[in-house]
């Protein structure tokens, strides 16, 4: 496998978007990589960083390496590229050396062999959102060491695990499951009051919400045990089992929606079949990278890939549920020609094309502008992204809900003749091409 050249490599970590601050603890073996990021946290004037590193090994091809040259040190983006400039005008240049990080403890610091260890705790004097990165700057070396890290703020002496600008996450997630809850009480007062019009597609939309409060939930109280403890105590498992089967719930209803399935006919064509049977095996393997970039990190040699798993798969699938909407759309506009029925295709057509609208607007903001808010909000206001996905999303939800809810007596079925002429005159119109 090419090895990826320093600066390239130190950029690209530092730019993937995540933060964490969970007790971590790995185990490192015969690891040739110059750089390892093991996690970014943003640190209040109270940040502690406390590091301890047992069983270390050097192994090198050439000379014994000198231990000055092998150590973990903190990186703020500001540095970053100060940092980036000095290894581009010298790329033997070892980071250890620099002027802008902020060094902890090199190898020259552990106890002897055979125990090899070090353990300390940092003060952060200076806010602000540090990388933690061990740098391995002794050519042809590998290394091999148990790690712990444990990043925290501390809030009246009460260790706060959770980054700056995430530790209101866990509010935030409570807040929005009980809105859900109430949603769903609202939906499934619709459809009692509309039995006569509720399909099947109506119960997998409750179903879908109810995985959604449960999913915030779940996911509150992974964060508030991160946030207290260091560690989710198995929360986290229930987050990721929920949050998997939401994830395909909601891709398969916006297919079946797309569709028309059970409100528009009764059975899928045979292409809308293989759309799902496409869309759903790529959701539990975007799962299972979700599962596997949020439960390790970027101190595993394959974690970047994961994240380019996730991004590729995700896009497709985002691709594949639009298809079923497009679909639809020019079967009933090429029904409207021949079945006498103008007004009721108009409005299909119109709900449908909202539809279409709708749902790239909500993958546009989810997938583009949320990733943008990541990127260029200041670290103490990370959460300011999550709420404006949350937002997004319960918004696409409502809006989904109410254009597909059972109505008895549904206002696109009109059937007035000056209506049906006029409708005639629109579907003349180029304007539901896409």
């Amino acid at each position: 496998m090419t090895k990826l050249p320093l600066p390239f490599l130190l950029l690209l970590l530092c730019l993937v978007s995540f933060t964490t601050g969970e007790i971590k603890k790995l185990k490192i073996s015969s690891d040739p990589r110059a750089m390892i990021l093991f996690e970014r946290f943003g640190f209040t004037h109270t940040g502690q960083a406390a590091i301890s590193v047992s069983s270390v090994s050097v192994i090198s091809t050439l000379a014994t390496p000198d231990p000055s040259r092998l150590g973990f040190f903190l990186l703020s983006e500001e540095a970053l590229i100060q940092v980036l400039l000095e290894l581009q005008q010298n790329p033997t240049f070892c980071v250890l050396r620099s002027k802008f990080i902020n060094s902890l403890f090199t190898f020259r610091d552990l106890s002897p062999p055979p125990n090899s260890s070090f353990n300390r705790s940092y003060p952060v004097t200076s806010p602000n959102e540090y990388s933690l990165f061990f740098a391995n700057c002794a050519p042809e070396s590998k290394v091999s060491m148990d790690v712990r890290t444990e990043l925290y703020n501390l809030d009246n002496q009460v260790k706060d695990y959770l980054s700056a600008g995430l530790t209101q996450l866990p509010t935030l997630y409570f807040l929005f499951s009980f809105v859900y809850i109430g949603f769903l009480g609202l939906w499934l007062s619709v459809c009692i009051r509309n039995k006569k019009s509720v399909h099947r597609i109506h119960m997998l939309m409750a179903a879908l919400v109810v995985m959604k409060a449960l999913n915030l939930i779940f996911a509150a109280e992974d964060k508030h045990y991160v946030k207290v403890t260091g560690t989710a105590h198995g929360w986290d498992v229930l987050f990721y089992i929920f949050q998997s089967i939401r994830v395909v719930l909601l891709f398969t209803v916006i297919v079946l929606i797309g569709t028309g399935w059970s409100f528009l006919k009764p059975f899928l064509q045979e292409r809308e079949k293989k759309v799902l049977i496409i869309v759903i095996p790529l959701q539990v393997l975007a799962n299972v990278a979700s599962v596997v970039i949020g439960e390790t990190g970027p101190f595993i040699r394959d974690w970047v890939t994961w994240n380019q798993v996730f991004l590729i798969v995700d896009i497709i699938c985002c691709c594949a549920i639009i298809f079923p909407i497009v679909w639809s759309i020019r079967s009933l506009r090429e029904t409207s020609k021949t079945d006498g029925k103008a007004a009721r295709n108009l409005s299909k057509l119109t709900l449908f094309r909202q539809f279409y609208i709708v749902v790239i607007g909500y993958l546009y903001f989810t997938r583009i502008v949320v990733f943008a808010l990541r990127t260029i909000a200041a670290y103490k206001y990370q959460w300011v992204a999550n709420a404006a996905e949350e937002i997004a999303s319960l918004a696409f939800y409502m809006v989904m809900f109410y254009m597909f809810r059972p109505e008895e007596k549904n206002e696109y079925f009109v059937l007035d003749e000056e209506e049906e002429e006029a409708a005639e005159m629109a579907l003349r119109d180029e304007e539901f091409e896409l």
